[in-house]
């Protein structure tokens, strides 16, 4: 099932506000993990009955190690392979439809075709086109071979295949009808010089044939509320998901706006500095609330990021 039909079914039931829908979006583990880690977390989280998961996916990075004779070895790699796999252990396995991440920079549009390909294979149709962060490092892009530079340029890739529009000469039999999610910014992008022309880019992801905007995390709903509406107001209709966060330990209050470019409310900052051992449920209780304020104002849809720590989000979804 497609992502934009467990939305429209959720707004379709009258009852929904008494039994909201809830998704999650999870990493793979780290190089050389074994896939029971991420196994572990699909089986905790698959007692919630999502109506999805969404799995991130990582270009390489390069790293620099000095070895004993002093010299430096240059190695590129994925920090977080196994996207792919991932995706079809929890389609298939779990039978909870899952939304595989995409990025434009750090893949190529044939490495992006391929991926599309292997998931349509695996029964997954649902995707999130993302930009990505930059990589480290320059990769080398043969002269036969492009790039999307934005991802506008990625959902347009990904709905040429409805068309039967492929990069290369292959059998074209085959259905690639995917629904397409993007990610919006109630803060603004960094990138993006306010968020007026945020906004316009993300009717741009829209315009190029997305299905719906699913928002960075943020701490205080009236920037979300404020978002959906300048959204609306730009002629953006699709359904906009709120995504949300929840604080666990004393260090995110600075690792959280340092690598996602957030802020966060002075309320919440100063509660947790006052009682710093008291941080996780502070944090709990201040999402609750959120949830509580998102629901009433009529969401239907809520989605987690939870990284692969799902205990704290379980016990909070399972109150509503």
């Amino acid at each position: 099932m497609k992502v934009i039909d467990h939305i429209h079914r959720a707004h379709s039931n009258s009852l929904n506000s008494l039994n909201p829908q809830f998704s999650y979006e999870i990493v793979p583990p780290p190089r050389g993990s074994s896939a029971k880690e991420i196994v572990d977390v699909v089986e905790q989280l698959a007692r919630l009955n999502p109506p999805w998961i969404d799995v991130t996916s990582h270009s390489s990075t390069t790293y620099y190690q000095e070895k004993n004779d002093g010299t430096i070895l240059r190695r590129t790699l994925r920090k977080r392979p196994g996207m792919l796999g991932i995706c079809g252990i929890i389609q298939n396995r779990f039978k909870i439809d899952t939304v595989a991440h995409m990025l434009c920079l750090g893949f190529t549009k044939e490495e992006t075709e391929d991926a599309l390909i292997e998931l349509n294979f695996l029964g997954i149709e649902n995707v999130l086109a993302l930009r990505g962060d930059a990589p480290n490092f320059n990769k080398p892009v043969r002269p036969d071979r492009s790039i999307n530079e934005q991802a506008s340029d990625l959902v347009f890739q990904i709905n040429d295949l409805k068309k039967g529009q492929f990069l290369d000469d292959l059998d074209k039999s085959s259905s690639m009808d995917f629904c397409v999610g993007v990610a919006g910014y109630p803060e603004k992008h960094f990138e993006a010089p306010n968020l007026k022309l945020d906004i316009q880019h993300l009717k741009n992801k829209v315009a190029a044939g997305a299905d719906y905007i699913v928002t960075q995390m943020f701490f205080d709903n009236q920037k979300y509320f404020d978002f959906v509406k300048h959204c609306r107001d730009e002629g953006i209709t699709v359904p906009i998901i709120p995504g949300l966060k929840m604080l666990k330990t004393v260090g995110q209050l600075r690792s959280l706006p340092k690598n996602f470019y957030i802020d966060l409310p002075d309320t919440l900052v100063d509660e947790v500095t006052k009682n710093p051992k008291h941080v996780a449920e502070i944090g709990y209780q201040w999402t609750k609330k959120q949830v509580e304020g998102l629901l009433s104002a009529g969401e239907k849809n809520v989605h987690f990021y939870v990284l692969n720590n799902v205990e704290a989000v379980t016990k909070l979804v399972r109150s509503f």
